[in-house]
């Protein structure tokens, strides 16, 4: 017997219930019948449905209560502090923010005037509970493109390439590279920060040069090496003929530094320093052009003093231990977020008058203060750039950082309105390409002097 109907799971288990003990009591006779109704009904199989109703009796299920919503751990107040703290620090990864936190508390509690209980559960968030919270102000940052470097051929004989991986336990081998901020055209001579960052420690130091003279160069790096903590070593660069040039090798020989190049076209041997390039130059300057030299002051007084201080006294960092090979994927272990400057301070080959001297700055500035006036010296470079001169208009940058009075209201609201933007343009282009689609059914799509056909092709669709 076969019916149109067929029964959800959990109400051919309530059927069952129903008749089994029916079926068990009733005449021989009168089975049949049950079995034939059971079998419509449900769709069994009829040695399936004897053998269901011969065999114990079925269970009824236990109610499952409705499982009552998490509570939340952290309210607004704490993630608006966490989010002021976030773009404070110049938006680091969620495990160097829950590693700096503790060691921005004094500044913290001045701040925004800590409750105990509002500093314990600062103290407590975890990493992945702040990439939670944090998520829909992440996806708003835009992301950025590279800039291009040239090689150069001079002396490549005679200085060495090296492609191993960097295994250092003492501060002072570094790798060094050139950004270049020539803008839309690279005619002329322009900015250039010259950038060094140090393998064992993290630290960065950064300067500022006008063209890419090789004597320009060359004073620009004994400028960097008279400002670390710690004797320079090493340096590693590309092939640029910024580097390899009689005046940089000269001077590394007259001060028994190791010099050493990358292989040409291979970014991956200078990875550290390209990655640095990244965070601690092009996200902070963009794409701008600047050639004068009130532009090369104002960013040299950047690199020299706030900048410098800020990233590496107060922002802490990670570094790579090892690779753990785990079938067709690699695993990265990481070691513990320190600051560059936790690092200087662990190694017996620092400079002990210098690193007493940074401890003394330490104490005496506010990281937040620091925020603020390093985003009021971009703002005044940002107006010494070619392109506000050319084209009346202030060139792309990153997002302002925020400081401790820009708590979420105004944000949430600006984040909706531009999604609700975002949403009517595609809602109108889908319109768009939906009308094309009808027009060239009709046969009117294509033909010449018709009005609506070169609407649409001038609406790109």
């Amino acid at each position: 017997m076969k019916t149109g109907y067929r029964m959800k799971t959990t109400s051919r288990q309530d059927y069952l219930q129903r008749i089994y003990q029916r079926y068990r009591r009733a005449a021989r006779s009168k089975k049949r019948h049950i079995l034939d109704e059971f079998c419509a009904n449900c769709g069994y199989h009829r040695k399936y449905a004897i053998r269901l109703l011969n065999g114990p009796p079925p269970e009824a299920k236990p109610v499952r209560r409705a499982r009552r919503p998490r509570s939340v751990s952290y309210g607004a107040r704490v993630i608006s502090i966490l989010q002021a703290v976030w773009e404070a620090a110049d938006y680091p990864w969620s495990v160097r923010l829950k590693a700096l936190l503790p060691q921005w508390m004094p500044w913290i509690r001045r701040h925004f005037r800590l409750t105990p209980n509002l500093e314990e559960q600062l103290l407590r968030i975890s990493a992945r509970a702040i990439d939670y919270r944090l998520g829909p102000r992440k996806r708003v940052l835009r992301k950025r493109i590279y800039g291009r470097t040239k090689p150069g051929t001079l002396l490549k004989q005679q200085i060495p390439v090296k492609t191993d991986r960097w295994d250092v336990q003492v501060p002072g081998f570094t790798e060094i590279d050139l950004v270049s901020h020539s803008g839309a055209s690279a005619g002329g001579d322009c900015c250039h920060s010259l950038n060094l960052t140090d393998i064992h420690s993290t630290w960065v130091e950064t300067r500022a040069v006008l063209g890419k003279g090789q004597e320009g160069v060359r004073q620009a790096l004994e400028e960097i090496r008279q400002a670390l903590p710690f004797p320079l070593r090493g340096i590693d660069s590309d092939n640029g003929s910024e580097f390899i040039n009689a005046h940089l090798y000269g001077y590394c020989r007259s001060r028994a530094i190791q010099f050493t190049r990358g292989r040409p076209y291979k970014k991956d041997d200078n990875a550290h320093i390209e990655q640095k390039n990244w965070t601690h130059v092009r996200r902070l300057l963009g794409y701008a052009r600047y050639d004068s030299q009130r532009a090369l002051a104002a960013i040299n007084d950047l690199y020299a003093n706030e900048l410098g201080r800020f990233r590496n006294l107060f922002l802490p960092s990670v570094k790579l231990m090892r690779k753990v090979r785990m079938g067709s994927r690699t695993r990265r272990i990481y070691g513990v977020p320190q600051t560059p400057f936790e690092r200087v301070c662990a190694s017996p080959a620092s400079d002990p008058e210098r690193i007493a001297q940074l401890k003394r700055q330490q104490q005496q500035l506010d990281p937040f203060q620091l925020s603020r006036t390093i985003q009021a010296k971009l703002e005044n470079i940002f107006q010494l750039s070619q392109e506000l001169t050319v084209r009346g208009t202030p060139p792309r940058a990153t997002p302002p950082r925020g400081s401790e009075m820009d708590i979420p209201e105004k944000k949430q609201t600006d984040q909706k309105q531009e999604r609700g933007k975002m949403k009517a343009r595609n809602t109108k282009k889908k319109q768009r390409r939906a009308a094309c689609y009808v027009l060239q059914a009709k046969g009117w799509l294509g033909q010449p002097g018709n009005a609506s056909t070169s609407r649409m092709q001038g609406k790109g669709v």
